[in-house]
């Protein structure tokens, strides 16, 4: 296949002359994976978020958290043949009740891809063996939602309600199926206050919005306690006078990306401010 054509040509090239047989520095195997017998990781990269295109047919794009984890063979190692390499990762998720989705390996090496549900989400593993089974690349990526770490400041906030009437804020966070503002909220929401002192005539509706997990009129009324939630916090925290805030919730009915991935959903849960 493509990026296994690409990865076995550079894993060929990348045998060392004299292997130190130690693990990379700060690495270490994925919580849900052990390494094949008689190999160490010779390369290692977590992030948080990132995203990745699977060498399916056709390509499929996921993103969530990522690992990259290269082993190479032990000197006097017993080496691992490229479809036992493989199967023993691919088939120990299809027994947790995953699937495969690509399986093009051979005596010579070749890659595989794997899928398995946990939680509501989806965990993807490729596994690239090459060399004969000297050397194997994991990547695995865990479906989630980007972290939002970066806010609005009070002065964009401002702008974009000039320009466009609303804006949308994806990282007031709650407790999970609940109403619950958590802790790093009060990042976001602070620019929000302070809009609202500089401009003492403006007036919002904060509107709350859910992904379509669960029933309809469950998420109706968690986007409607969500909205009061966040007026609450402004009033009796920041010090808003309550009449110029007023909330509405629409649940799952209003979506800005499709629900059929965590990335979108994660788009979906949000707090609209709405210029009134």
């Amino acid at each position: 296949m493509r990026l296994w054509l690409m990865a076995a040509v550079v894993c060929l090239c990348a045998v060392p002359a004299l292997a130190q047989d130690k693990d990379a520095d700060g690495s270490k195997d994925h919580p849900m994976f052990s390494r094949m017998p008689g190999y160490y990781i010779e390369e290692y990269d977590a992030q948080d978020f990132s995203s990745v295109e699977l060498d399916t047919d056709p390509p499929r794009k996921v993103e969530g958290r990522y690992w990259k984890i290269t082993y190479w063979l032990k000197e006097g190692a017993r080496k691992a043949g490229p479809v036992q390499i493989a199967r023993n990762y691919t088939d120990l998720m299809v027994k947790r009740g995953g699937k495969k989705l690509v399986e093009d390996v051979d005596a010579g090496g070749g890659a595989t891809i794997a899928q398995m549900p946990i939680n509501g989400k989806n965990v993807y593993l490729q596994v690239y063996v090459s060399n004969a089974g000297d050397i194997y690349d994991l990547t695995v990526v865990e479906e989630a939602g980007m972290e939002q770490n970066v806010e609005f400041t009070a002065m964009e906030l401002a702008k974009a309600l000039n320009d466009t009437g609303s804006v949308a804020l994806h990282n007031i966070l709650f407790d999970t199926g609940k109403a619950t503002l958590k802790p790093e909220s009060a990042a976001a929401l602070a620019p929000v206050g302070e809009l609202l002192k500089s401009d003492t005539a403006l007036k919002l509706q904060i509107q709350g919005h859910t992904d379509n997990v669960g029933q309809p009129a469950a998420n109706l009324k968690l986007s409607q306690d969500r909205a009061a939630a966040v007026r609450a916090y402004l009033v009796q925290t920041l010090g808003i006078p309550a009449a110029r805030l007023t909330t509405a919730g629409f649940g799952d009915t209003k979506p800005v990306a499709p629900n059929t991935a965590e990335a979108g959903r994660a788009q979906n849960r949000r707090v609209e401010l709405v210029k009134q």
